[in-house]
């Protein structure tokens, strides 16, 4: 076989894998946006993966905001507000420590750091049961700080952060800025963390999204309906639909609540992948 057909037959092979995954990772949100446009009985009455006839979607919106006394809002309130402040905080005190790891030098840098990849291995959900612990003897428990708080450690985003700034940022730089009289913070501010915007704007990104949709941590920590986030919420609307509860099984604002999470995620998304372009168009002129 010559080269071009073998180099065409894999490059079909790539294209035909991909289309796979593309399938694989939309089906399941297809499902939801189809699903959101019908009634209770029409989730079960009709074909899953496409629309029926009566288009329900205005009507379904209308119910998830005045379900339960408008809760829905309180919870989607909740999350942005856990999800916002838990990012830029992570964001915040990952940067400081990537930076120092990358470019300073200190007594048991390197052994810090050893330690820092392997709480990475640790699962999150592991964590959650000594942090409620820890949470209950500080009398945090059931406050926004209980979900907060332990959002704002990301060992992840201390290694991405570190690895990025120790290649995209010149030692030059700092030393001439040192020499200019501008102290570590100048340095830092004005110096390293304009060069760290893509990596930031990553770990600002998984931080949010992980917090967003974080449902063990705020499970385990709250108690209160009106701190629930958006994940911990539905799951009480889906078990009071499933046990009854002496109620109407609404599954359909369940469906349509969880099609008005994603949103703020998507435009999150779409508002800063622009960063992610500029990253790698100057990666690529150096």
């Amino acid at each position: 076989m010559s080269r071009p057909a073998r180099t065409t037959g894999g490059r079909i092979a790539s294209h035909a894998v991909m289309a796979l995954m593309a399938v694989y990772f939309l089906l399941p949100f297809w499902w939801l946006l189809v699903a959101s446009t019908k009634d209770n009985d029409g989730l079960f009455s009709t074909a899953p993966l496409w629309f029926s006839g009566d288009f329900k979607l205005f009507d379904n919106l209308s119910l998830v905001f005045s379900h339960d006394g408008g809760v829905y809002v309180k919870w989607l309130r909740n999350s942005a507000l856990y999800s916002v402040v838990s990012g830029v905080g992570a964001t915040a005190i990952a940067a400081l420590a990537g930076y120092a790891f990358a470019k300073l030098r200190f007594p048991g840098r390197n052994l810090l750091f050893a330690t820092l990849l392997g709480l990475i291995m640790v699962p999150a959900t592991a964590l959650v049961l000594p942090t409620y612990l820890l949470m209950s003897e500080a009398g945090l428990t059931d406050t926004v700080w209980a979900v907060i708080l332990p959002s704002l450690l990301n060992p992840f985003g201390v290694y991405l952060l570190r690895v990025y700034a120790h290649d995209s940022v010149p030692d030059e730089m700092l030393e001439a800025a040192r020499i200019d009289g501008a102290g570590e913070l100048r340095v830092f501010r004005s110096v390293a963390l304009p060069a760290m915007r893509p990596a930031l704007v990553t770990v600002l990104l998984f931080t949010m999204v992980a917090t967003w949709n974080n449902f063990f941590l705020p499970l385990v920590m709250l108690s209160d309906n009106d701190l629930f986030p958006l994940t911990v919420g539905l799951r009480t609307w889906y078990m009071s639909a499933t046990l009854g509860n002496a109620g109407p099984a609404l599954f359909n604002v369940i469906v349509v609540g969880a099609l008005v999470a994603i949103v703020p995620l998507i435009v999150a998304f779409l508002l800063l992948q622009r960063y992610w372009r500029g990253g790698l168009t100057i990666g690529a002129l150096k």
